[in-house]
């Protein structure tokens, strides 16, 4: 699964962690974070995240 990083912060979503601080599970995809989902460093939506390279 692809990693998506934060525009404003540069935190980075690794799906093989998810965000447990957040209650995602291990294996969620970037795609299936729900819509409200929001970037646990810097509270950014998700349309602030891109694909990693």
């Amino acid at each position: 699964m692809k990693k998506y990083i934060c525009d404003v912060c540069g935190y980075i979503y690794d799906p093989s962690v998810g965000d447990p601080d957040g209650g995602v599970k291990a294996g969620t995809s970037f795609e299936s974070l729900p819509d409200d989902w929001v970037c646990p460093m810097c509270g950014a939506s998700k349309s602030d995240f891109s694909v990693a390279d």
